[in-house]
């Protein structure tokens, strides 16, 4: 039952090895800042990356008819919206950094939270849930094979889509302590934040919006070449993120 003229839209990721795996959930007509979440199916069990706040009937019967889900993964609290509602709908455990505890307002009377202290966490297999920190302490990206969902931990740039002779010192991610304020992280943020996902191989990364898919077999190193000309705009000359090299 649609509520308010509100209805989730979906579609398929789908370009690149994999994503048609992928599907892009979002409310029209947009509702708060118009986030997506995504549905990632693989063989050993469904997950959804992130959360949106509206759920209909509708929604449920889709996800249910491409196999469940078995777990539930939320960025940051931005994103928490009625992941409780979500979790007993599909009755599955919603994975969340127990560094952001403090901002969960409502309590757990079905026990389907599962607050993690580890630097990662495999909540199905394949599929890691690695924390970031940066944009909030407990801030998560999600690898699945060689494609990682980054939400606001990598804030996904116009230019990022666009890397074909693009001039030297343009970005393809900004990382923001707070977006619509525009404050940026420190060095010291950002070293930590790319020593998280060192360990992980990936070739596209999945922003927050519909459409914000980077697709290239050096998009890691392109993390990283962000994070240096962030650090050197803040006027560092010296640093140790400046001295990371990939591959």
């Amino acid at each position: 039952m649609r509520t308010g003229g509100y209805q989730n839209k979906f579609k398929p990721v789908g370009d690149s090895d994999g994503e048609d795996s992928m599907t892009s959930i979002w409310t029209e007509p947009k509702f708060g800042i118009g986030q997506r979440a995504i549905l990632i199916q693989t063989e050993h069990g469904n997950v959804l990356w992130d959360c949106i706040t509206y759920l209909d009937d509708e929604t449920i019967d889709f996800i249910k008819g491409k196999g469940d889900l078995k777990a539930i993964v939320i960025s940051h609290p931005h994103y928490y919206t009625t992941h409780l509602e979500w979790a007993k709908a599909f009755d599955c455990p919603v994975f969340i950094a127990k560094d952001d505890e403090e901002w969960l307002n409502r309590a757990d009377t079905d026990g389907r939270r599962r607050l993690f202290t580890a630097a990662s966490k495999e909540v199905v297999k394949g599929l890691t849930a690695v924390k970031t920190g940066g944009h909030f302490p407990g801030s998560l990206v999600l690898h699945w094979a060689k494609h990682l969902m980054i939400a606001d931990s990598f804030v996904t740039t116009p230019s990022a889509l666009y890397h074909i002779d693009r001039l030297p010192g343009t970005t393809s991610y900004a990382f923001m302590w707070a977006v619509p304020n525009m404050i940026p992280l420190p060095p010291a943020e950002l070293h930590k934040m790319w020593r998280a996902i060192q360990p992980f191989d990936f070739e596209s990364t999945h922003g927050a919006f519909v459409g914000q898919e980077v697709r290239d077999e050096k998009v890691k190193g392109r993390v990283l070449e962000s994070m240096k000309i962030q650090t050197k705009a803040m006027g560092w000359d010296k640093h140790a993120v400046l001295e990371e090299s990939w591959p």
